[in-house]
């Protein structure tokens, strides 16, 4: 049953549309991934789900609510959870204080989620201490996610996870992100490594010029013809 989705969504940024009719959705327990050339809308898309740009048509839905007119911070004490690709550490603070600032909006005891996180990420736990500043980029990465996963979401989008990461680490970090898809959360990715991220994705959209060109599971994806010719390099 669909957990999160974006139906007929149409917006922009004050001038042309970005995106036009575009319809996206996931359900709990599963990826979804968003694919597609630079420029076809694919971060808009996560930006008008999380309620950072206005819909001009078009509904956010949330386990059954209809939430397209409330503001980000709402959405997120309502289970979404959001990593940008791009400045998405506070780089002056260490690692178990950037997965503390995840929780700032609960009121219980964090101590059993940080330690979750810190089962997924072994490596943050060796570097609790240390400025995120003087991490790797894929370290960098897990924090990020990790500070995301600080809030209990039941939705998580990751907007470009395996930017300027090694393949190894890359390999790595969608282990972990199958492994919160098996804790139930629904997991919404753009990811310009199509490849690799249709390969673990339960549901697969590629965007062209703001709109739904093909969608499908993530196996059919990967064996579509004109998927392989436009996007995966034959």
């Amino acid at each position: 049953m669909t957990y999160l989705s974006g139906k007929d969504m149409t917006a922009g940024y004050g001038g042309a549309d970005i995106i036009s009719n575009c319809s996206i959705e996931v359900s709990k327990g599963e990826i979804a991934v968003i694919v597609g050339p630079n420029g076809a809308g694919k971060s808009t898309v996560m930006k008008a789900i999380l309620g950072m740009i206005k819909l001009k048509t078009g509904k956010i839905i949330l386990d059954g609510n209809n939430i397209t007119k409330e503001s980000p911070q709402l959405r997120v004490r309502r289970g979404m959870a959001f990593v940008p690709q791009n400045k998405n550490v506070f780089t002056g603070m260490t690692v178990q204080e950037n997965l503390e600032m995840g929780a700032h909006l609960r009121e219980d005891d964090i101590k059993e989620t940080l330690n979750q996180i810190y089962e997924l990420f072994p490596v943050l736990k060796e570097k609790k201490l240390q400025l995120a500043g003087e991490l790797s980029g894929g370290q960098r990465q897990q924090v990020a996610v990790g500070r995301a996963m600080m809030t209990k979401p039941s939705a998580l989008m990751l907007d470009e996870p395996t930017a300027g990461v090694s393949p190894i680490v890359m390999d790595e970090l969608f282990e972990r992100i199958i492994e919160i898809k098996n804790t139930g959360v629904a997991i919404l990715i753009v990811e310009q490594n199509a490849r690799q991220a249709l390969a673990i994705a339960d549901q697969g959209f590629v965007l062209v010029n703001g709109q739904n060109k093909i969608s499908g599971t993530g196996s059919s994806l990967l064996s579509n013809n004109e998927v392989r010719r436009s996007f995966l390099g034959g």
